[in-house]
């Protein structure tokens, strides 16, 4: 049998880390080939598995590798307070494209215009597959499959389409944009096939961005209060589409 650890070298340049129980058990959940699975303590990990993922409990049991603290720590770039990490097989970029394409479409997909942030990114996917969106694009520099981005995201990439686009890649569908200057959310009703695009936590929409909407849309915000966290933001505009869908 193959040492996980060579395994794990082997892989480790193209795979996604998966880091943490919880990153482990979303990804096979939700159907990602995880070629290697290691844990410092096997037992404890399938029994955290008894207790709040049972539905995967046997897979798990089949891919995880126990291997001593200090191999563990040598194959992980910041150690999981649970002790366990895999690499999963990234899904692939053109099945992805063509999902995001496709229409009808069921569900919106959430546009991050040049996010800055990783762990705010990877909150975005999560609460994303948690509704059920389609997908999540970003655009700019920040990769939406990096370490920390995952770990943010728990492992929920593998929930929904994650990939990073060039502007004329958008997906299509009508183009909602959040900006402070925009009509109030309240008065519109999201349809299924929009795409919910939020800038910068820094700079906001990208003009080409902007440019391309075909509505802008402003959260109820008290006066003097700046702005929101992003994850917020989307998770408010989230289930503003939520709460009106077939209304």
């Amino acid at each position: 049998m193959t040492s996980p650890v060579t395994t794990w070298h082997r892989l480790a340049g193209t795979a996604v880390l998966l880091d943490g129980f919880h990153a482990l058990k979303h990804a096979v959940r939700f159907g990602a080939e995880v070629p290697v699975a290691v844990a410092v303590d096997r037992e404890a990990t399938l029994a955290l598995a008894d207790e709040l993922a049972a539905d995967v409990r046997d897979r798990l049991s089949g891919l995880l590798m126990e291997v001593p603290e200090e191999t563990y720590r040598a194959l992980v770039p910041r150690p999981h307070p649970t002790a366990v990490a895999a690499l999963a097989v990234r899904p692939s970029r053109a099945a992805h494209l063509e999902l995001l394409a496709a229409r009808p479409r069921p569900t919106p997909v959430v546009l991050l215009d040049h996010p800055r942030n990783l762990g705010n990114a990877g909150a975005v996917i999560r609460l994303a597959a948690g509704f059920g969106a389609t997908g999540v694009v970003t655009t700019g520099t920040l990769d939406p499959w990096h370490p920390t981005v995952v770990r943010g995201g728990a492992g929920l990439h593998f929930a929904t389409a994650v990939e990073r686009v060039t502007p004329e890649e958008l997906p299509p569908g009508p183009l909602f944009a959040l900006d402070p200057e925009g009509d109030d959310i309240r008065d519109m009703k999201l349809p299924d096939d929009a795409v919910l695009a939020f800038g910068s936590e820094r700079t906001g929409l990208s003009p080409e961005v902007r440019e391309r909407a075909d509505h802008l849309l402003s959260l109820p915000m008290r006066p003097q209060v700046s702005s929101y966290n992003l994850a917020t933001s989307v998770g408010m505009t989230l289930y503003h589409w939520s709460a009106f869908r077939g209304s």
